[in-house]
């Protein structure tokens, strides 16, 4: 068994706003393991300013865990825990290659084109006729739940755009999240959560900075619009995870397998969720069809009724072709459609040499 790693720099189509700036690139590194004609592929995902690995020595640190991937998953994840994307990938790629087909890293309808994912619409931050010409788009193409980001503009902005949706589209015509990304200041977060829940909103992530838990405890106690966490839970130690759930008590959690470890993190947060009885959805966190459909079949096979935030496919202009296609508001995996893996195995034959 041997493995290699390289760097893929994904394009936008377009520039993506946040709360953290504009996005026009994103750095992915695949791992690619492989054992005689076998093959499994892992992608480890890295968004400036969020994902919580270090950079230092990230393209060492990954090198040689390819050296020693005979060692296996369980030995070399033990090293790991400061590189949540680089677990990821691992775990995905052993996945993958243990597989039948190195692409259904889970049996299910879902690979047979005979299920589906609802998810919701994501709008980007930017000036306010792009945005609603996004939500126009996405409503138009069958979507009955959206997630707005906010906090780039002002508020007054944001919530008359809020107001403009709501008086075409009902709370029962189409659901309204917010992603706040931690733009609101305390002082004024509890009334601009009171502001924002007269639209019959579904819920708003993150509304204020990380790590201040009696704050955002204080929050999600007295804001009449649910509270969903998501930055919160990056970076947790794992004796800090439920006692954090239990101080602050939000609503609804946010995984995100690329900034949190791997799908067996996850799991972690979903039984720490079960027992204190709060609702969950994953997102995916800008990765490329390949992290997407690992993310994807693991969400299925979980039976959630979840609005998931799984549509990141058609961001790029270089992303790796897949059978994945958006169908009114749902992910869907079409056998119609094939995957090209022309790269990685060009990037083998390089290796091999």
């Amino acid at each position: 068994m041997k493995a290699f790693c390289f760097k893929h720099i994904l394009n936008f189509h377009n520039p993506s706003g946040t709360s953290r700036g504009v996005l026009n690139q994103k750095v992915s590194w695949f791992i690619v393991i492989f054992r005689g004609n076998k093959k499994g592929i892992g992608e480890c995902s890295l968004i400036k300013g969020l994902s919580p690995d270090p950079g230092a020595d990230y393209e060492q640190t990954l090198k040689r865990v390819c050296e020693n991937i005979s060692d296996g998953f369980t030995i070399l994840s033990t090293k790991l825990d400061s590189y949540p994307s680089i677990l990821f990938g691992l775990e995905t790629a052993f996945r993958s290659l243990e597989s039948s087909n190195s692409q259904l890293l889970f049996k299910s309808d879902f690979t047979n084109n005979m299920g589906s994912i609802p998810i919701n619409g994501l709008i980007w931050m930017g000036q306010k006729s792009f945005m609603i010409s996004q939500i126009k788009e996405k409503i138009d193409s069958g979507f009955d739940c959206v997630k707005i980001k906010i906090g780039s503009l002002d508020f007054k902005t944001e919530l008359e755009l809020i107001k403009n949706i709501r008086k075409e589209y009902s709370s029962k015509d189409i659901e309204i999240r917010v992603d706040a990304n931690c733009a609101f200041a305390f002082s004024d977060a509890l009334e601009k959560l009171k502001k924002l829940s007269e639209f019959s909103l579904h819920s708003i992530e993150q509304p204020i900075k990380t790590r201040h838990w009696e704050n955002m405890s204080f929050l999600c106690e007295n804001s009449p619009l649910a509270i969903a966490l998501d930055e919160e839970l990056i970076g947790l130690q794992d004796g800090d995870k439920e006692r954090m759930i239990k101080n602050v008590q939000p609503k609804y959690i946010i995984l995100k397998p690329s900034l949190l470890g791997g799908l067996e993190k996850c799991e972690d947060w979903i039984e720490i969720a079960n027992k204190n009885k709060i609702k969950w959805w994953a997102t995916s966190a800008l990765e490329s069809n390949i992290g997407l459909n690992a993310i994807a079949q693991w969400v299925y096979q979980k039976g959630t009724k979840m609005k998931q935030g799984l549509g990141t496919g058609k961001l790029f202009s270089n992303n790796i072709l897949s059978p994945y296609i958006i169908k009114k508001g749902s992910l869907k995996y079409s056998t119609e459609n094939k995957w090209d893996l022309k790269i990685f195995d060009q990037q083998k034959r390089l290796f091999s040499k």
